[in-house]
């Protein structure tokens, strides 16, 4: 099986994921969604200047895996706890893996070990 991780993809060039927090996800039939905090540097088009507290660029962001023909490994968001930081947001950790394969995506965190067969990846920014 040929496997390319996540950091060989242009869409996520100046993205680190596995310093991008996960906020929530939902699947309906052919989406799945995961909403992020993600970590942004200077070599992506989406980076702004960051936050005087903060340590990069962080932007809300969704992880869209559109026209899918089917997801396996997801666990429903509310059998997941998530963690508290001192500021009282909540999250669900970091993006672990995310490779594309010759049948779509493998992905892991606390949300589960995926597999999700077809579809195609896009990246979607909101603040």
């Amino acid at each position: 099986m040929e496997v390319m991780d996540w950091r060989e993809l242009q869409v996520f060039t100046g993205i680190d994921l596995n310093d991008s927090f996960v906020i929530s996800w939902s699947l309906d039939k052919t989406c799945l969604v995961f909403e992020l905090e993600a970590s942004i540097w200077p070599e992506s088009p989406a980076y702004k200047t960051p936050l005087a507290n903060e340590y990069t660029c962080y932007r809300r962001m969704s992880l869209i895996f559109d026209q899918i023909e089917s997801v396996d490994g997801l666990k429903p968001v509310e059998d997941v706890k998530p963690t508290s930081d001192p500021d009282m947001s909540k999250d669900y950790g970091c993006v672990d893996t995310l490779a594309t394969t010759k049948f779509g995506y493998i992905m892991s965190g606390e949300f589960g070990v995926l597999k999700i067969v077809g579809g195609t990846l896009s990246l979607q920014f909101h603040t």
